[in-house]
């Protein structure tokens, strides 16, 4: 951008080819206590007065544009250049009276020029490192506030539907249903099953080496049962889900759809918020036996094949050995994943500003937070049951 202007202020030939009219000149003169400039300021005329553009100085020089009748990107350029030499001067260039199409046209030539490197900044003190965990402390508490109002509006409009059913969208349950557990059958049995397969393919290697190659059928029924089934599935769902929450409630308020729907006297939270985080709370338990399922079938098959575990003795040894707390604990935290992906999912939707960049953000940054929380929950739960003795 720089290069074209500096090659039309330099080159001189063409006024002297074609002499200038006196409307197509620039004139420059003093008026008050600064300058006025009136004319045409373009790229025929500013070989003329850019020595008289150039010579201006002082600690603050004050430019009248009021009478300047024309101005193109060459004459734009000249001032944003005079503007850059006199604030690396720490000097100040005012120009006063300025037609809003030619301070348009500034401020594109402005934003246009080429930005200098970024200077690599020192080492960060103690004290600044400090004051940004510091920061990150409370955008988190902040965050966590947020999710919290979001799961307390979700449980009041929910209470509200209880008490008035007639105003429940079942269709929207429905739906979300179907796009949340249905559709995502295919891939968390798949997800199921695979994970039985490596659990028994690994487990038969070191256990081996002990001449105890039954008890793989406690390690694949433990961690699918208590472990692996639901988190695995609640991991794919926040992917799947929390993504599509976001992006379609974050759609709706870039078009100014929620905004119509509070005109309309439409609560957004009970048409948006119920229908969605209800359906996660009734389909991921179903996804997590599912995957707890084709994990034992995957484990089973691996196990007859690698040890000669027979798909009889495999049973007989689930149901012998296994107790029924690993099945409890392992459907407990379904609900409550549920809770935290689609609480955070429509959290994100609504934080969607008015543009693509934004939506994307939102979306990539729902997911993130979904999987990591679910994690953290599931790391607790362990916790907890362990000191339950559970």
């Amino acid at each position: 951008m720089s290069d074209a202007p500096s090659r039309n202020i330099d080159d001189t030939s063409l006024t002297a080819a074609q002499p200038l009219r006196r409307s197509e000149r620039a004139h420059m003169h003093k008026s008050g206590d600064g300058w006025a400039l009136s004319g045409a300021l373009t790229v025929r005329s500013l070989p003329e007065i850019l020595p008289q553009i150039e010579a201006l100085s002082g600690d603050l020089v004050a430019l009248d544009m009021d009478a300047l009748d024309m101005l193109d990107t060459a004459g734009a350029y000249a001032l944003v250049r005079l503007q850059k030499r006199l604030d690396q001067a720490q000097r100040r260039l005012v120009l006063a009276r300025t037609r809003p199409d030619h301070a348009a046209l500034l401020e594109r030539v402005a934003q246009s020029l080429p930005k200098p490197d970024t200077v690599q900044q020192p080492p960060r003190s103690f004290g600044q490192i400090f004051e940004t965990l510091g920061r990150k402390t409370v955008e988190m508490v902040r965050f966590l506030g947020a999710l919290h109002a979001m799961l307390g509006l979700f449980l009041a409009r929910l209470v509200y539907l209880i008490r008035h059913p007639s105003e429940f969208r079942m269709t929207a349950l429905v739906h979300h249903c179907d796009q949340v557990g249905w559709k995502a059958v295919p891939i968390v049995a798949l997800m199921g099953f695979l994970i039985g397969v490596v659990l028994a393919f690994q487990g038969s290697v070191q256990l081996r080496q002990f001449g105890a190659e039954i008890f793989v059928v406690d390690l694949i029924a433990i961690s699918i049962l208590r472990e692996l089934g639901i988190l695995l599935t609640a991991i794919i769902v926040a992917g799947r889900t929390a993504s599509s929450y976001t992006a379609a409630i974050g759609s709706m308020k870039m078009r100014e759809e929620i905004d119509a729907m509070r005109t309309l006297a439409i609560d957004p939270a009970i048409a948006l918020f119920v229908p969605r985080i209800l359906a996660l709370l009734i389909v991921l338990p179903i996804l997590g036996m599912i995957a707890n399922l084709t994990g034992l079938l995957g484990g089973a098959m691996m196990a007859w094949i690698e040890l000669g575990i027979s798909p009889g003795m495999f049973l007989s040894r689930l149901l012998d050995d296994t107790s029924i707390d690993h099945v409890i604990v392992g459907f407990v935290k379904g609900p409550v994943f549920a809770l935290i992906i689609g609480v955070i999912g429509c959290h994100a939707g609504m934080q969607v500003g008015g543009n693509a960049e934004s939506l994307g953000a939102q979306t990539s940054s729902a997911v993130v937070r979904a999987i990591f929380m679910v994690i953290v929950a599931d790391a607790l739960f362990s916790v907890f049951f362990a000191i339950m003795g559970i």
